[in-house]
């Protein structure tokens, strides 16, 4: 179970959008060397090295040394946690329709809007 400072430092983790843009990329390319994932930002190795930092402290990423690199891996499970708490099995099932459901109108209005 998360805490509630847990909580707390994934939510500040999670308010940034470099940080959530660096989450992405993670997710779609799990293993990234450190060097790779700051080459696809526009702003300094170091500030992306302040971003990691506190995506590990909140236990959002975790990383592995291999030889002179750090390969890291995106840890959804204190995201996981927070939607567990307020979520319960019933609500799980129609939550996930209803995104569904607007994913879809969303891409139907783009669509729409491109011809």
């Amino acid at each position: 179970m998360i805490t509630e400072s847990g909580m707390d430092n994934v939510f500040q983790a999670l308010a940034h959008e470099t940080r959530r843009s660096i989450l992405d990329r993670l997710r779609g390319q799990p293993g990234l060397a450190v060097g790779e994932l700051a080459s696809g930002f526009d702003v300094s190795r170091i500030a992306i090295m302040q971003h990691l930092r506190v995506l590990e402290q909140a236990g959002l990423i975790v990383s592995e040394k291999q030889g002179r690199s750090r390969r890291l891996y995106l840890n959804a499970v204190p995201i996981q946690q927070i939607h567990e708490r307020w979520t319960d099995e019933y609500s799980k099932h129609f939550a996930s329709r209803l995104t569904a459901i607007k994913q879809a109108a969303e891409s139907a209005v783009k669509r729409e809007g491109n011809t």
